[in-house]
């Protein structure tokens, strides 16, 4: 009998260190600007979902992306690397479908839960590896995958085809001319399903949704009427293309505006609907939910980012390294153990996902990363760890480098063409609309020397073009 309750001890026991694993959500919206959320002070579009997830927890108002565009800040948040050193730089296409793959050597934090028993899903944009290659999400610490593997798909809410782990799956009815299949809305059923299936274990759930990217187009449903109304009212009182507008100034115009506040809505949407499913299935307290976006606010398909003030006023755009194109919204919580309604300073980036991560879940194999744990700052408990400096590169139109040290941000251009290369420097501090340049060439020197240091050249993405004399 000894022997029995022993044995039952410690079933019970194990299966209590199983459960006290806290489940992982992180919800990445897709070219979402820093201002379109309420609790960044949005005053045109509906976030209440998002809002309360922000009064619930740590709100952080300087944080960063991998870099301004969507591959190579997804592989950075995922490697836990900077571009300097992750393995995807840039937007780099394969044909018919997908995108450079991340390698076998590649590590992601996805794979470090695996290793600690979670089950993981991915539900939404891939874009690191199609279907079948080395950066597979299968193959990259995913055991199930639903949406778009192809981030050229992305760009339409209307595709003819998803992926459910390597099974294509045809959504009919959808082609160039036909809107029948709503992609989001099938993603988001499978998203929910996930947390069903794995209530009773440890998980990690992530969300890289579509929205609000790109093509500006949805179902003309109460999200978007509510915009329609709103806009339309505003066109009938005159604005700023003309009083009295015409049908055609309102289809032009506003009706673009009252799509992508629509998306935006749809999208708090769905981050209510999960927190309702965690709610409601008594997971909430054992649950950490982490939303952010992978770059600044677009301006494409028709977006008005300056209308709607996406950028909470800094500087630039998607595709810029201006604080407009690189910082981004997050939001951290955890009942019970974040203090609810804090709001922090910390400087951080997608590269501190990755220790985040092996901190929570006590990890102890050494990981390559520029990151630092977010979690002593997050549970307010230890040393804070700090950032000595941050760094992007972006690879278009010339090529780009950044790096912020303390205060300071430097931005320099046309790194391709070294002979008419040039650099920006600004005082964040005093500046963060980046509308003075700085004139500090000591300060100067010592950031391009750290530019140099953080760089770390790629056959792949090749960003400095090689000496040629030996």
């Amino acid at each position: 009998m000894k022997r029995l309750l022993t044995l039952l001890f410690l079933v019970t026991f194990q299966l209590h260190a199983q459960n006290s694993k806290p489940n992982i959500v992180f919800i990445l919206a897709d070219d979402l600007g820093i201002g379109d959320l309420g609790s960044y002070k949005q005053q045109k579009i509906s976030t209440p979902n998002l809002d309360k997830l922000a009064a619930s927890g740590m709100r952080f108002t300087q944080f960063y992306a991998g870099t301004s565009v969507c591959a190579p800040s997804r592989s950075a948040l995922l490697t836990g690397q900077h571009t300097g050193h992750t393995h995807i730089r840039g937007n780099k296409e394969i044909e018919p479908e997908g995108q450079e793959p991340l390698a076998d050597s590649i590590r992601t934090f996805a794979m470090i839960l695996q290793e600690q028993g979670y089950q993981t899903g991915a539900f939404g944009k891939w874009g690191l590896g199609m279907v079948g290659s080395s950066g597979d999400p299968n193959r990259k610490g995913f055991d199930e995958f639903f949406g778009y593997n192809c981030q050229r798909q992305s760009h339409r809410y209307y595709p003819t085809h998803l992926w459910h782990n390597n099974q294509r799956v045809e959504l009919k009815g959808n082609d160039l001319s036909k809107k029948t299949v709503y992609a989001p809305a099938l993603i988001q059923e499978q998203t929910l399903a996930f947390i069903d299936r794995n209530k009773e274990q440890p998980f990690f759930l992530f969300v890289p949704t579509v929205l609000p990217h790109a093509e500006l187009a949805g179902p003309e449903d109460e999200f978007y009427k509510k915009y329609e109304h709103a806009f339309e009212e505003k066109a009938h009182h005159g604005n700023d293309y003309g009083p009295k507008a015409t049908i055609a100034g309102y289809a032009s115009v506003e009706k673009p505006r009252a799509t992508y506040a629509a998306m935006v809505s749809r999208m708090d949407h769905y981050v209510g609907e999960i927190i309702d499913k965690l709610d409601r299935l008594g997971l909430l307290e054992n649950t950490i939910i982490i939303f952010s976006s992978d770059n600044g606010a677009h301006r494409e398909g028709g977006a008005d980012p300056d209308f709607f003030n996406s950028t909470a006023g800094f500087r630039g755009y998607k595709r810029d390294l201006y604080e407009g194109g690189i910082r981004t919204p997050l939001l951290v919580s955890w009942k019970g153990h974040i203090p609810a309604g804090t709001t922090t300073e910390h400087i951080g980036a997608f590269w501190d996902i990755l220790p985040t991560v092996q901190d929570l879940t006590k990890h102890g194999r050494r990981e390559q990363t520029d990151g630092i744990s977010l979690l002593p700052s997050l549970l307010n408990q230890g040393r804070q760890q700090k950032h000595k400096h941050l760094y992007w590169e972006f690879h278009e139109d010339g090529g780009r480098q950044a790096v912020r040290y303390k205060n300071y941000k430097l931005i320099k251009f046309k790194v391709k063409d070294p002979k008419n290369s040039y650099y920006e420097l600004y005082d964040l501090k005093r500046d963060p609309q980046e509308k003075k340049p700085v004139q500090n060439t000591k300060l100067a020197k010592k950031m391009l020397k750290l530019i140099e240091e953080q760089h770390s050249e790629s056959e792949i993405f090749p960003l400095l073009k090689k000496n040629t004399q030996q």
